[in-house]
């Protein structure tokens, strides 16, 4: 059986590659497009985003133990709290859905429940109080509300059904958790562990505050004017904190354990930017689908309008802030405001290279179920906004 499917996977490697459409000018975009998508990501994204979430993420896995995790975010917790927290990160996260994924493994292989997880996992790249305020500003302050209250909602509530669908599987989950939980105690005082996080975050934060668009000075430009010396004084800060305060066995381990989250997601990640930019490209740039198809399909306030936009924003990567120039292009185009409610709702949360990653941390099922809940509620959103708003 085994030799046949050896014969079969040659089979269709020659089939393919028989076919192969290389004198399509559309296929050559797309090849030229994936290749130029992988190489910007890789500049902008993965020494100051990634890098720092993967020592963030590793952090969690070493130094918050799995108590205090369960204690407010898992299955048993009170929602008021869990969901509370969850639905709000993204106030204080400022990055991207590939950037969140990190964090997202973090909490939730110690121990959170798939529901606050969840709701972390769309609120982080979502809710960003500065894309909110662009989007407001350049697309208008109906649209930017809209997505503000929306993020917030949405957080909540897949959160809930996310843990509704799967309590049963994440009963049995918690009981093995704390099993693990039993005897740790934490040996470092809490406001030690709680200012080493907030100076990683911080950098985090920081270190990829964007350049505001504004003529006139505003806090948002004199924060970036200034990020480099934020940025270095907390890493500054981190180093003196680990080295002070940190045995050289928590250090090894921490480095363990973030390498151990960089080799399960930067494969994926690469591999999943790759095809979305063969496919879709850059924004502005051609790609093997072509820009007027695109603009075609998302035009007016239809339910197939609405929908295709939500499915379209789940697979297109969205670097922070890139969604909102995207959105004006496409308004301009002839984009009805539903589907860009829509796509402004699902795009920053999911991208293909994102629901590679979340299917290696949760599995297909729960992962499917995830991108689901998001699309079917953005369809939704926009439709009722699109029509009535």
């Amino acid at each position: 059986m085994k030799e046949w499917k050896i014969l079969l996977f040659i089979v269709l490697v020659f089939v393919a590659a028989y076919f192969l459409p290389v004198e399509s000018v559309h296929f050559q975009n797309g090849l030229v497009e994936g290749f130029a998508l992988l190489k910007e990501y890789a500049r902008q994204h993965v020494l100051f985003c990634l890098v720092p979430a993967f020592f963030i993420a590793g952090a969690i896995s070493v130094f918050v133990s799995k108590d205090s995790i369960i204690k407010y975010f898992g299955a048993q917790a009170k929602k008021a709290v869990s969901y509370s927290i969850a639905s709000v990160s993204g106030t204080v996260l400022a990055v991207c859905s590939c950037t969140v994924l990190p964090l997202f493994a973090g909490i939730y292989t110690r121990g959170a429940g798939i529901g606050p997880a969840t709701a972390f996992l769309y609120s982080g790249p979502a809710i960003n109080v500065l894309a909110i305020i662009l989007t407001a500003k350049v697309l208008g302050a109906k649209l930017g509300l809209a997505r503000a209250v929306g993020a917030v909602v949405f957080a909540v509530v897949i959160g809930l059904l996310m843990h509704l669908i799967f309590r049963k599987e994440e009963a049995g989950r918690k009981i093995e958790k704390m099993e693990l939980a039993e005897g740790q105690h934490e040996e470092r005082p809490l406001w030690k562990t709680a200012l080493y996080f907030a100076a990683m975050i911080g950098f985090l934060v920081f270190i990829n505050w964007g350049k505001s668009e504004e003529a006139s000075p505003s806090f948002w430009t004199v924060v970036y004017q200034v990020k480099w010396f934020i940025g270095g004084s907390l890493l500054l800060s981190v180093a003196w904190m680990v080295w002070r305060w940190f045995k050289k066995e928590e250090r090894q381990e921490w480095v363990d354990s973030t390498w151990i989250f960089a080799k399960q997601i930067l494969p994926l990640l690469f591999a999943g930017v790759l095809v979305a930019g063969f496919l879709l490209g850059r924004p502005g740039h051609e790609a093997l689908i072509p820009n007027q198809w695109v603009e075609r399909l998302v035009g007016g306030n239809s339910f197939g309008a609405t929908l295709f936009a939500s499915v379209a924003g789940a697979l297109m990567y969205f670097a922070t802030l890139t969604e909102v120039p995207i959105l004006e292009g496409l308004l301009g185009a002839g984009m009805g405001q539903g589907p860009a409610l829509a796509l402004l709702l699902a795009g920053p949360a999911l991208s293909l290279p994102s629901m590679l990653v979340i299917r290696s941390i949760i599995g297909t099922k729960k992962t499917l179920v995830y991108i689901c809940l998001v699309v079917v509620m953005a369809t939704i959103t926009g439709l009722i906004y699109g029509n009535f708003f």
